[in-house]
């Protein structure tokens, strides 16, 4: 005989039995802590408290708790614990720095499934889902745009009786007033026009990619079909006149070529150098007063050509990736959507100073993190040539051992020497590229 379902099964006991079902999944969820390691320091360990808060609201008993590494540490922290099987949930960082774990490893997962989960994600144009992208898989979930303007301090400005330049003839102008006139007013010649890198080598092309990206070019040193950019004209000014700033100008410390990051904001945050990279996530800390408090202003990269906009550079897109060894791949899921919605960005905002939604509210940001936040100012996307060159980072590594060389000991005819350098990038990418 057919089963006959038993009439007097009341829809509150349906209710009941769907919540006896669901109640396993519930308890597993009660008491778990999700861990996410990012580099964001201060800022991010802020952010991810506000988040956790607000995934309480949705999750109740879930904990979301973070780690922030330096850099370098992080990279080899997420490396060998994904190795050894002892990955955190989540991973936050920017996207070239999660290609590098993604082509160290190969586990982290494809994001993709997880996006379309997200019911409104109207906000991400096709160039953020473009650069979350690598080989074929989505390897982060778009966050925050990494927003990286050109920086002057107001009071140095005030004093020399100069405003923000805004090409790089005014830079040239402006620059040895900051070295020469006294524009901290200590009566010492202890400041500097500009606070760069060079160490590393991203240290040392990252400042070239912004000259370059800002005034309206492309492709710092190779293109995607493999040219090199430097035996053009245009490109090669912007690299001749950048090489002048860290050498014959004298506009930065003359131990410049040994720093990086750290070095170089100890020059900014000591008051020492008076025109800088400010990005985004830079705004919060020094609107502080033990920092510059809010004594900079912010504009676009300074323009080298009248026939081209000079620009503030998205220098990246930072957001989330979840190990293929993740310990709670349903619980990571559930939270790296949620950190797309409202309240989650909300707290982005004024936390690290940037997101990716368009219906956030700006009113608490102080004026120099609103002019970040409204974004009207002209952007322009970097390039990222190792996702689409393998090769890119040998190639890079020899860039910069030359443009060390280079400004170490200046040569004579500097145009003539970058003509050479381009000829020789030329047949050394050709060489890396046939492998």
């Amino acid at each position: 005989m057919a089963f006959q379902p038993n009439v007097t099964l009341t829809r509150r006991a349906l209710g009941g039995a769907a919540l006896a079902l669901a109640a396993p999944a519930v308890a597993r969820a009660q008491g778990r802590t999700i861990t996410v390691w990012h580099d964001l320091g201060d800022n991010g360990i802020a952010w991810f408290d506000r988040l956790n808060a607000e995934f309480a609201k949705v999750r109740p008993g879930v904990t979301v708790r973070s780690q922030s590494f330096p850099t370098d540490q992080w990279f080899g922290r997420v490396i060998g614990a994904i190795n050894t099987g002892t990955a955190p949930d989540l991973i936050f960082n920017n996207y070239e720095r999660v290609i590098r774990i993604q082509s160290q490893t190969n586990k982290v997962l494809d994001m993709r499934a997880v996006l379309e989960g997200v019911e409104d994600r109207s906000y991400l144009s096709p160039e953020d889902l473009r650069v979350a992208t690598y080989r074929d898989r989505m390897i982060i979930i778009p966050m925050q745009r990494v927003q990286m303007a050109f920086g002057v301090r107001r009071s140095w400005l005030d004093r020399t009786g100069e405003t923000l330049p805004d090409t790089w003839d005014d830079v040239k102008r402006v620059a040895p007033k900051f070295r020469d006139n006294d524009p901290d007013g200590n009566g010492r010649a202890d400041t500097f026009p500009f606070a760069l890198q060079a160490a590393r080598p991203r240290d040392l092309i990252h400042m070239l990619d912004l000259l370059v990206f800002g005034s309206g070019l492309q492709h710092t040193l190779i293109d995607p079909a493999g040219e090199i950019t430097i035996t053009r004209p245009e490109h090669a000014l912007v690299l001749t006149e950048f090489l002048r700033a860290y050498s014959t100008y004298r506009w930065v410390p003359p131990d410049t070529i040994n720093h990086g990051f750290t070095e170089m904001y100890q020059v900014i945050e000591g008051g020492r150098g008076g025109m800088f990279r400010v990005g985004d996530w830079n705004v919060r800390r020094w609107d502080m007063p033990n920092t510059l408090g809010g004594d900079f202003v912010t504009g676009p990269w300074p323009k080298f050509f009248a026939d081209k906009p000079n620009a503030v550079v998205i220098g990246g897109m930072r957001g989330v990736g979840i190990p293929e060894n993740a310990p709670d791949r349903a619980l990571s899921t559930e939270l790296a959507r949620f950190m797309l919605t409202r309240p989650a960005q909300q707290a982005s905002l004024e936390t690290v100073g940037s997101a990716v939604r368009k219906d956030l509210d700006v009113s608490s940001l102080s004026p120099r993190g609103q002019w970040f936040a409204k974004a009207d100012q002209r952007l322009i996307a970097y390039d990222f040539p190792e996702a689409t060159h393998a090769f890119y980072p040998e190639l890079e590594a020899q860039f910069h051992r030359r443009l060390l060389a280079m400004i170490g000991s200046p040569p004579r005819d500097l145009d003539a020497a970058v003509r050479t350098l381009g000829r020789e990038m030329q047949e050394t990418a050709a060489r890396l590229a046939r492998g």
